[in-house]
């Protein structure tokens, strides 16, 4: 059995899907859109079963793009969750056939409070298409099942279309990436956008030596230290040098070589440093690859010594 074959159009099949609805986006999508747009209240998503789980999804990628709003199971508002569902509120119903038994059943009372009914589904005339103030249509050709049985094309098309409404209701908010990682302060954008040198940087415990420091004991601060690198510093804590245990490694090479000189004979004079810890983690990482450097030591106007960072802590932190 060619599986290959099968996978690419099982994809050809849904693609195909996707494209004939593109074609047929009508005023009702923008009706919907306005509609949840002068919603005061929360856009609650309703189904069952399949139906059910990609409006789970569409409810998740509302509220983290700036539309409050839950997934709200059928059953469960049979059984007092109703009340969830506030008069300044607005209901997407979801169902393809558009007469699942246990979504039929609370739409009566959806409507006793007149809130608006957006319904996604294949049949106006059903009972959701009846009961809805407007209908997205959900209508394919065939299934990708090759029985044409179970939700393939149906439900990969009604999660594109609640994909479409997001992204309409983004560019109505003029939502920006800030906006998203407020929503999302662990995830990788949120760290690009809200994590700071300072959150990240070393303060406490740095290894640092004065310039006459003989090259043997600058090694014993380079391993205690635990950054590969030793700053070398003024008696006010002003950055002079960095030596790293790189800087000793090829310093092992040169004949005249010894543990007993002084460590700022090897050190790496005027490296590059940050003055301003509040710039963002992402920032620094820029730098420090530009640099193709592993630490970046982080200084007041005056190179007075505030903290360091390293390359490990931004990778170890998710910063990309």
């Amino acid at each position: 059995m060619n599986y290959k074959q099968i996978a690419k159009e099982t994809l050809e099949i849904e693609a195909n899907t996707l494209l004939e609805s593109s074609k047929n986006i009508g005023d009702v999508f923008d009706r919907a859109v306005d509609i949840i747009l002068t919603c005061k209240g929360k856009l609650i998503v309703t189904g069952v079963g399949k139906s059910g789980l990609i409006g789970a999804k569409m409810a998740a990628t509302f509220a983290s793009t700036g539309t409050p709003s839950f997934f709200l199971h059928p059953t469960e508002a049979l059984h007092g969750d109703l009340g969830m569902i506030g008069k300044d509120d607005v209901v997407i119903a979801i169902s393809y056939s558009g007469e699942s038994e246990e979504l039929s059943s609370i739409l009566p009372h959806v409507k006793r409070f007149n809130t608006p009914l957006i319904g996604m589904t294949r049949d106006k005339n059903s009972t959701l298409g009846k009961y809805s103030d407007l209908v997205i249509d959900v209508v394919v050709e065939k299934e990708a099942c090759p029985l044409n049985i179970a939700p393939t094309s149906s439900t990969t098309l009604t999660l594109a279309l609640g994909d479409a409404l997001a992204v309409c209701l983004m560019k109505a908010r003029n939502f920006q990436k800030s906006d998203f990682a407020s929503f999302h302060p662990g995830g990788a954008l949120g760290k690009q956008l809200f994590v700071k040198v300072s959150d990240l940087m070393r303060t406490k415990d740095l290894p640092t030596v004065s310039a006459d420091t003989k090259v043997k004991d600058a090694i014993v601060k380079i391993s205690e230290g635990r950054l590969g690198t030793v700053l070398v510093t003024d008696n006010q804590n002003r950055l002079l040098a960095l030596v790293s245990d790189g800087d000793i490694r090829r310093a092992l090479l040169s004949e005249d070589f010894s543990l007993e000189d002084s460590v700022d004979k090897y050190a790496t004079h005027n490296p590059q440093t940050l003055d301003d810890e509040n710039i963002l983690a992402s920032e620094a990482l820029v730098i420090i690859e530009e640099m193709k450097i592993q630490l970046l030591v982080v200084t007041d106007k005056d190179k007075k010594v505030k903290g360091v960072l390293h390359i490990h802590t931004l990778i170890e932190k998710g910063i990309s």
